[in-house]
């Protein structure tokens, strides 16, 4: 990923919680949507592989509190 591919992203919207939404909420949808897309229970999906980590970049992101 070249360095600012990240600022057009809406990490927000990737895991589906409002821009004011406080780091609980966060935590929370970010690990609902890791059970439900996890490779483990996604054998072969290739999609559900892609959105598994463009939820883990998005959790990193919104979680760090810098």
């Amino acid at each position: 990923m070249a360095s600012q591919d990240w600022l057009s992203k809406d990490f927000y919207r990737v895991l589906g919680v409002p821009k004011d939404a406080d780091d609980a909420t966060i935590k929370k949808a970010y690990r609902k949507l890791a059970r439900k897309l996890h490779p483990d229970q996604n054998a072969g999906d290739a999609k559900a592989e892609e959105r598994f980590k463009e939820i883990g970049e998005a959790y990193a992101v919104l979680s760090d509190p810098q």
